[in-house]
Parts: C-alpha cells; structure tokens; sequence
C-alpha cells in the first residue's frame, strides 16, 4: 500500500514538471506585443493612422444604411413540341409547364427614415418577391416596387420597418475629382457588408453600352456581383454614386451613376412611379475630324443634327437639318452622348438657348423642351458615319420616288471592293446634298464632287429608308 501511494506521488510530479515545462516551451513559441516583445514598427505615419481611421469611421457609420437585396422570379420554360402534340396526349397529359425558380442577390441604399430604398433597376427587375436585409439588426423585410426606370437602371423599393430607419447622406457628385478615396459597400457573392476601398479612377465615363443614358463614374473599389445598387462614397461617408457594373475582362474597372442624376430619377419614381424627360426631337450623329474640315469648324466636336423631327421643339425652335448643336443651355456639348444626357436632364416645358454651328457662324436659338410621354416623340439616336464614295455607280431617281417630293440620286450599285462598300454605302441609298448643296440630278451630282475635290472633302447626306444620314469623306 505504502509503495503505491509513493509511486502516485512520483507520477502526479513528473506530470507537474512535464505540464510546467509544456506551458514555458509554448510561451516561448511565439511573441506577442506586451509579453517579450514590441511592435516591429512603433511609430507610424500620423497620416496613415490618420487615414484607416477615416475609412472605419465611414464603414460603422454608413454600414446601418446599407441594405442586402435577395429576389425570387419564376420563369416558365418552353415545352418541347412533342408534349403539344396531339399524336403524344395520352402519355403525357399529366404533364404541366415545367416553371424554374431563379434568385438573384444585390444591394441597396436607404434613402429615408420611412424605408424608401435606392438600388438597381436589374437587381428587381421581374422579382415575383424582394426581401431585404438590414444591416443594423439582421432583420429580414418583404419590399414591394415604387418606381423603376431601366434606362438609367435605377430603381426604389419600400419596407414597413418597425422603427423609423437611418438614412444615407447623399453628396453633391459635380464636385469629385479623380483620385479621392472611394468606399464600396455592399453584399458581393452574398458576403453581406463588404468593404472595399479604391479610388474614383475617372468621371463622365458613356459610350460603354450599359445603358441608355449613361455618365458614370469609374472606380478601381472593387466591384463584384452583388454589390450592384449598394453605395459609393467618399471619405466623409456620403453617397456619390450607386454601383452598377464591372467589366468582366478588366480588374479594378467598376461602374456607378453619379448620385446627382440619380436625384432627379429618384424623385420622379417616388413621386409618380415612373420618369419623364426632356425631348428636343432631332436625330444626331458624332462629329468627326472629316466632318468638321467639310464644315469648317476649329475642331471636332458638337452634335451633328441629321434629321430634325417634324412638329417637334426642335423644328419650333428654328434647328435645320446640317446644324452642328456646340451648345446646350450654356453649357459645351462635347459630343452626340452628352447632348442626350443634357436634353434628358432637362425639366419639360423649360425654355434653353442652342448655340448652333451653320454656314460658318454660330446661331443661338431659344426651344422649349417638350416630354418624351408625347405621342410623336422619338428618343435622339446616335449613328457613326461611314467614309467612302469610290465605287458607287449613280443613277436618276426614279419617277415615283420624286412624286412623293424626294430630291437627289439614287445609288444603284456599290463595288464590294471599294472604299464605298467598306464605308457601308449601299444599293437604293439616296445622296440629297453634298457639302450642303442639293442635288437634282447626276450631273449637279459630278459638279457637286469637282468642288468638293478642291476643298479637299465631302459631306453626303443620304436618305436611306425613313432615315437621314451625314457622310463626311476625305478626298485627297
């Protein structure tokens, strides 16, 4: 018994010793600030300090604003012909419309207190139910469509919140510059309240064939799937754009709509549940180098009306077909995409002086805009011109086209290895003018390009279908 009891007690000790000496091998095994070592860098940049500070603050005071969007749709899948046919009743009558279920997830912004939500047009857009996440209490709300205006993909949505709700600040947009700090928050591939952190890489960014309207904002914040509709903003936590697209190809090229042409959007779908917008009623094409060394212009730039829409406020206004529009309520047109963007912007029935471009001189005209809800209005379009005149065989215009009042030539063919035909000139075009001279016949057709040689291009306005068109060619 005695020896037993001593062989506990030598065991229970060397457990002690061997315990003792675990503890000390692993406080030694790393080195941890306050213990044996310091900091590897102890002073560091105030400004830096300065700087994380500055994005946590944003985060913990914009993130209660920021909202999660999961939508489910149901689309109905076609039935294979087999199933209709008669020939197959029997063995497939118990057979219904197979319905696939799809969900899709986003972000989104509060815009008020009573739960008004700012996101994309896409992220709602055919959602049989939306429910929304916020981020402050993780609770979960259905929310039911206000308005939506896909051509700018904006969109707002409502939830009955059980308390009054925190608001995102939204910022005045015209006043970032290219290389402030731009925060990302949203819920990319479902990773709710993500931050990323980039900075505003360009502005005015259109052209890009994402929407109809489009002056976006760039940014290398990254931008993922999911974060569409969720916030942009800049150091002082505030909105300056609503983040929209990637480009799948590139890393850190993300999208987001200038929070100011939201604000417009945003009231007309809250106000009525759709947008109206200004409409000017002309067709417009780019001004291009040709085009303005045919015109005369100190540079390319402008919008070249090509068509001017009848009984429309541009024809009321006193704009011709050939004017090159330079300014828009004072302010420079840059090109046929910006000139969209001002005319839509503008509030119906608001009078604005064109500064346009014609015979030489600059022309103001004062028109006022009407809506684009009017029966006869058309959206402007924007078509590229084409290049080329060699190779084109003209003729006469045939009898029943100058009955219905059309003047000029007809092309009759195009040779597939010319200029022309690489241009885009095709068979049954119609050349009304060169270099702003009307043509009658083949022979004012000829002279018209003698004097066009000397001057070194030329400008043709061709009627092809119901549609005007400009072609300015280099001739030398």
């Amino acid at each position: 018994m005695l020896i037993s009891r001593l062989l506990y007690i030598c065991i229970a000790t060397m457990l002690c010793v061997v315990t003792g000496c675990d503890k000390k091998k692993d406080a030694a095994f790393y080195e941890s600030k306050g213990t044996t070592a310091d900091a590897p860098v102890k002073e560091v940049s105030k400004d830096i300090l300065a700087t994380q500070q500055a994005f946590a603050n944003v985060v913990k005071a914009v993130t209660p604003s920021v909202v999660n969007i999961s939508t489910i749709s149901h689309k109905r899948m076609a039935r294979p012909f087999f199933v209709l046919s008669p020939f197959f009743g029997d063995l497939f009558e118990q057979q219904r419309p197979r319905v696939q279920k799809q969900t899709s997830l986003g972000s989104g912004f509060i815009i008020n207190k009573d739960g008004f939500i700012v996101t994309n047009d896409h992220v709602i857009k055919d959602a049989d139910s939306i429910q929304v996440k916020l981020s402050s209490s993780d609770e979960v709300y259905s929310a039911k469509v206000i308005g939506r205006d896909p051509k700018t993909d904006i969109a707002v949505i409502k939830i009955n919140a059980k308390e009054p709700l925190q608001a995102a600040v939204l910022a005045d947009s015209e006043k970032i510059q290219v290389g402030q700090w731009a925060i990302a928050i949203g819920n990319p591939f479902g990773l709710d309240k993500t931050v990323t952190v980039g900075v505003i890489s360009a502005t005015g960014r259109s052209g890009m064939g994402i929407e109809t309207y489009e002056n976006f904002i760039q940014t290398d914040a990254s931008i993922n799937p999911g974060n569409s509709g969720g916030p942009l903003l800049n150091i002082h936590g505030e909105v300056v754009g609503i983040n929209t697209a990637i480009v799948a190809a590139g890393q850190g090229i993300g999208f987001a709509i200038p929070v100011n042409m939201a604000k417009q959007i945003i009231s007309q779908l809250v106000s009525k549940g759709s947008v109206s917008r200004g409409w000017l009623g002309v067709s417009i094409q780019p001004v291009t180098d040709e085009i303005a060394k045919s015109f005369a212009l100190p540079k390319a730039k402008g919008a070249l009306i090509n068509d001017v829409i009848s009984g429309s406020p541009a024809e009321k206004g006193g704009l011709q077909q050939g004017d090159v529009l330079l300014k828009f309520a004072g302010q420079e047109v840059k090109d046929a995409q910006q000139l969209q963007l001002l005319v839509a912007e503008t509030p119906i029935g608001k009078q604005v002086t064109l500064e346009v471009y014609r015979n030489g001189k600059a022309v103001s005209l004062p028109v006022t805009l009407a809506s684009t809800d009017s029966a006869s209005a058309q959206q402007p379009r924007s078509t590229a011109p084409q290049r080329g005149w060699l190779g084109l065989e003209i003729e006469e215009l045939p009898r029943n086209l100058k009955a219905r009042g059309i003047s000029g030539v007809v092309v009759a063919d195009v040779n597939p290895d010319s200029p022309a035909a690489e241009a885009g000139f095709e068979p049954g075009d119609v050349i009304a003018a060169i270099n702003q001279r009307k043509i009658i016949s083949v022979a004012d057709y000829h002279n018209a390009l003698k004097n066009a040689e000397q001057r070194g291009s030329a400008t043709f306005l061709i009627r092809r279908g119901g549609a005007t068109l400009f072609f300015a060619v280099p001739l030398r």
